[in-house]
């Protein structure tokens, strides 16, 4: 993604073109207050971005629409935007046209057919950003994001405020969220993060997003099940009240059939209510309430037997423990049982003997029976429990049923007659089937559900280890090993040790023998000037060469006032050859625009590089790097005759 054009259109319709070499590198040099510094306020406005940053002044009073045209490989794209109302500091309406070659419109020719968030996805889909989320650490507030084309701008723009700055080495840097933003996206636009695994991911997350959707169908339409059941009694109790069926009682699984019945009642001659259904409906209740209590009752009487027999269990234990000792008194030859110590003739008389062991295995046998009985007892309090349960739920149904009946007797009364009660309740019936969830709607929600889940569980193991760190740690030190050639040639003071890029603190490090030297620790404008574009020029071309989602363009103004002996006789040059030469330090001026003609002629061949200057040089290939004659007369951008 190149800049093909940039053309902007007066307040009665005339327009100015300005047009760009879109390989190589183009100068704009001239006078201040020509409009240069605003041309990248033009492109990313037209980038999609809604803030209108063009300064207030000439521009800002004479023109009423921007146009960028964007090259891209096979197309172009013309992106044009209306200034903003008047009073107001915001455009987010655009006009888009697409082509092989696309010529910038007429002004009648201008329309509103988008917006900026158009303008981003298509830009962002072109320039191959792929579908993405930035990884947000578990235990962190901000939420996750997806980098677009308006994440690369850090990348794009060396603006005259910072292009020599020693604190802010990317564009925006210094506003709040932007410095965790590049952060988080730099991962993204430059490779760290594999382009299959972000595919895989964005697939996880769109079949995760699908998953939530129908498991909350799911969960809603069992719960519609579970409170249709009682709804459809309720439904049917409301239709034998108003006389719409009549009949024996109807078998719960079929009563979804038998309300689709409804739908065919037609009116007819009834006679009006006389309430036998509210009385049969009470009388069954007062039964139910009757059949709970006397089970109750039955329950109560059996959990006391079993506290008695627990009781007796007890004492009866005890009992035996006492009998049983006599177990622990030695025996006679003959099995007869005698004091220790003693003689034969002295043991125990044998009847008495005989009275002990018979009581004794009478209580084993009782204490048998009560085990034997517990289970039994059991099984038969927990099967009244159940009953209970049972009947408490039909008593629930049944005054559903009342409550049904005594409406749709109370509708009659206001209706002023059954059929139109009736009518009212076919209607409900109606709304009711309509929204009603079958058993195979049920079954395929679940089916969809399995379905998702297998995808997202093979998608979870296909992605495997997440090696994101290792990966970027890869990425830095590929544009690390550049930086520090570009820094020497542009004669920067650190040139000569190993620079690397600190992405957690954005900034250039230097890896100096005896410690670190950060750029913000280094001083003079021309060394910042030198890590600024070592480190922007090494970030392109690592870009370029794994071709990662970068624009291949740099837009960069005025470089070269850090090698003028102050900022009033930078300005004054105003484009002159001659005053570049007798002014400036001219050894470094050479260097620097030598580098970037150099670049884009042999490091990057498909890059394209924009500078605005007050300085000029007369060297050929400068000279041909002019997109216009130098701006002298202001305001250049805009034309003179278009100020009133």
């Amino acid at each position: 993604m190149k800049i093909a054009s940039i053309h902007i259109f007066s307040l009665s319709g005339e327009r100015r073109d300005l047009r760009f070499n879109t390989n190589g590198l183009n100068v704009i040099t001239g006078r201040s207050s020509t409009g240069k510094s605003a041309l990248s306020d033009i492109i990313e406005y037209c980038m999609g971005r809604s803030t209108f940053k063009i300064p207030d002044g000439v521009i800002e009073e004479n023109v009423s629409w921007y146009a960028v045209v964007f090259q891209f490989n096979g197309e172009q794209v013309l992106v044009a935007k209306p200034a903003p109302k008047p009073g107001a500091d915001e455009c987010s309406t655009a006009m888009v046209k697409r082509g092989l070659n696309v010529q910038p419109p007429n002004f009648d020719e201008l329309l509103i057919n988008d917006n900026d968030d158009g303008v981003g996805r298509l830009l962002s889909r072109l320039l191959g950003i792929p579908e993405n989320t930035t990884d947000v650490e578990m235990g962190h507030s901000r939420a996750s994001f997806e980098a677009n084309i308006k994440h690369t701008f850090y990348y794009l723009f060396q603006k005259q405020t910072f292009v020599a700055s020693k604190d802010q080495l990317f564009y925006r840097q210094n506003e709040d969220h932007q410095p965790r933003a590049i952060r988080d996206t730099f991962p993204i636009l430059f490779g760290a993060r594999s382009i299959e695994k972000l595919k895989l991911t964005a697939e996880l997350r769109s079949l995760q997003r699908q998953a939530r959707i129908n498991q909350k169908s799911l969960d809603q339409a069992r719960m519609d099940v579970e409170l249709s059941t009682d709804r459809s009694l309720s439904l049917l109790s409301e239709a034998r009240s108003v006389g719409i069926f009549h009949g024996e009682e109807i078998n719960e699984t079929s009563v979804i059939d038998v309300l689709r019945g409804a739908l065919d009642w037609r009116p007819s001659p009834i006679p009006e209510e006389d309430g036998s259904l509210v009385s049969a409906l009470e009388d069954q209740l007062v039964q139910l309430r009757e059949d709970r209590q006397s089970i109750r009752k039955q329950i109560e009487s059996a959990k006391k037997f079993a506290m008695r027999a627990s009781d007796f269990e007890f004492e009866a234990n005890e009992q035996r423990d006492r009998l049983a000792s006599i177990n622990a008194l030695p025996r006679s030859a003959e099995g007869g049982w005698q004091w220790p110590f003693l003689s034969k003739e002295d043991e125990f008389d044998t009847p008495i003997a005989a009275a002990l062991l018979n009581e004794l295995s009478k209580l084993d046998e009782e204490l048998a029976t009560i085990e034997s009985n517990k289970p039994n007892l059991e099984a038969f309090i927990l099967e009244r429990e159940g009953e209970i349960d049972r009947i408490s739920q039909s008593i629930l149904t049944k005054q559903e049923e009342l409550g049904a009946a005594i409406s749709a007797i109370e509708q009659i009364a206001e209706l002023g007659g059954r059929n139109a009660a009736a009518a009212r309740v076919v209607g409900r019936i109606s709304l009711f089937l309509e929204n009603f969830v079958s058993d195979e709607e049920i079954l395929r929600l679940e089916r969809t559900q399995l379905r998702l889940e297998t995808r997202i569980a093979a998608l979870e193991g296909q992605i495997g280890r997440d090696n994101g760190q290792e990966r970027l740690l890869s990425v830095i030190n590929g544009i690390s090993s550049m930086i520090s050639n570009y820094i020497s040639r542009l004669g920067g003071e650190f040139g000569k040790f190993p620079a690397r890029l600190d992405l957690r603190n954005l900034t250039i490090v230097f890896d100096r023998p005896d410690r670190l030297t950060y750029m913000e620790r280094t001083g003079g404008g021309e060394n910042h000037l030198a890590y600024h574009l070592g480190a922007i020029l090494a970030l392109h071309r690592y870009a370029a060469a794994g071709d990662h989602p970068i624009p291949r363009f740099l837009m960069i103004d005025q470089p070269s006032q850090v090698y003028f002996p102050s900022e009033e006789v930078y300005r004054s040059v105003g484009g002159s050859v001659e005053r570049t030469e007798s002014d400036a330090d001219m050894e470094t001026v050479r260097r620097l625009f030598r580098l970037l003609y150099e670049y884009t002629r042999d490091h990057v061949q498909d890059f394209q590089i924009i500078v605005t200057e007050h300085a000029n040089l007369r060297d050929d290939w400068f000279q041909e790097a002019l997109v216009e004659p130098p701006w002298t007369k202001p305001p250049a951008l805009v034309p003179e005759e278009w100020i009133g």
